[in-house]
């Protein structure tokens, strides 16, 4: 080798190190923090809509927003409240049972159109008791025409100067029809006092005259069912978590739900009293045990088809009540009422 080959190797050699200094010199460009994929459920969420407040349910505290239930809540949810069975009704009985007791309420409302005969029946319970699950079950397969739903939204301000009762008065089923209240007059009794919306004097007054006007409905030949369907802390927490977190189902979130988290025992109160001062001979107070849904929308079905001699009935398929789920007010009292 020349000694100007020599130089050339040394100086590439001399390059190669050099560039592979200034390498080692290169710093790794920073980790990029991972970003939290979009909540699929803000495009559908309620106006007004705040973070959920936590909530403690003995001693283990729950973040509605947080996608995973805390494991201890999940657990005891079905069991929570009392309720008497440890597993699910079975789906293929449940279906069965569904579409039999649904052919009967289709017998049920042929003859309430054909005999004039006219039939209001009104839910009340806690936020996911399972109120309008049941309603959408019974009203199914009806033809619409004899059927009604009604959810009324808070008062306008012409509402609001009427006598309480008037716009619900207004919605009473007419000769032939059927009538389903998804909440009703009863507001006044349960969410107004716990939010504030009513003084002690008018819920008071509430309590006196809703016994004397329903006595009035049903003497003048309204069939009135009145369901209070009880659900525990536990599976009330758990529906309104799924509900959070299901496109499907936020809009049924609303600011008066998170409002009402903390305030279990004040609504607990107010049902009890409720339950006490409103069941009457005329119109009796139903509650149902409704942790499970399916249970629960099976029993309120038998419980109108029963009390109802329609023609055709069938008593074979319409079967029985269970009464570890189905109670007159008096007897939820005695248990222990809302817990």
């Amino acid at each position: 080798m020349t000694e100007k080959d020599a130089a050339s190797t040394a100086k590439a050699a001399g390059d190669a190190k050099g560039v592979g200094e200034k390498a080692d010199k290169v710093e790794a460009a920073p980790a990029t923090e991972a970003v939290a994929a979009p909540d699929p459920t803000d495009a559908v969420a309620p106006e007004g809509m705040e973070d959920a407040p936590a909530v403690t349910i003995d001693g283990v505290t729950v973040d509605l927003d947080d996608r995973k239930l805390p494991k201890e809540v999940d657990k005891q949810a079905f069991a929570s409240g009392g309720y008497p069975y440890e597993d699910k009704l079975d789906d293929a009985a449940y279906e069965a049972e569904l579409r039999n007791l649904q052919i009967e309420l289709l017998k049920l409302q042929a003859w309430v159109k054909k005999t004039g005969e006219r039939v209001a029946i009104l839910f009340e319970g806690r936020d996911s008791a399972g109120k309008g699950g049941t309603i959408a079950r019974i009203t199914q397969h009806m033809p619409p025409r004899s059927v009604r739903v009604v959810a009324l939204s808070k008062p306008s301000p012409s509402e609001a100067g009427q006598w309480y009762f008037q716009r619900y008065i207004q919605q009473m089923p007419t000769a032939g029809e059927i009538v389903l209240f998804d909440r009703s007059w009863y507001n006044r009794a349960g969410v107004e006092p716990v939010m504030g919306f009513s003084s002690p004097t008018e819920t008071a007054r509430f309590l006196e005259e809703a016994p004397q006007i329903e006595k009035l409905l049903v003497g003048d030949g309204l069939r009135l069912f009145k369901f209070w369907l009880t659900v525990g802390r536990e599976m009330q927490i758990k529906r309104l978590h799924e509900r959070r977190h299901d496109p499907l189902k936020r809009w049924k979130l609303s600011p008066i739900d998170y409002a009402g988290l903390n305030l279990w025992d004040a609504y607990s109160e107010a049902a009890d009293r409720m339950l006490r001062a409103s069941d009457s001979p005329e119109a009796p107070w139903t509650v149902v045990k409704a942790n499970d849904k399916k249970r629960l929308r099976l029993a309120v079905m038998r419980k109108i088809l029963l009390a109802i001699p329609y023609k055709g009935r069938d008593l074979q398929i319409v079967g029985g009540l269970d009464g570890r789920l189905v109670m007159g007010a008096e007897a939820f009292l005695a248990e222990g009422g809302e817990r």
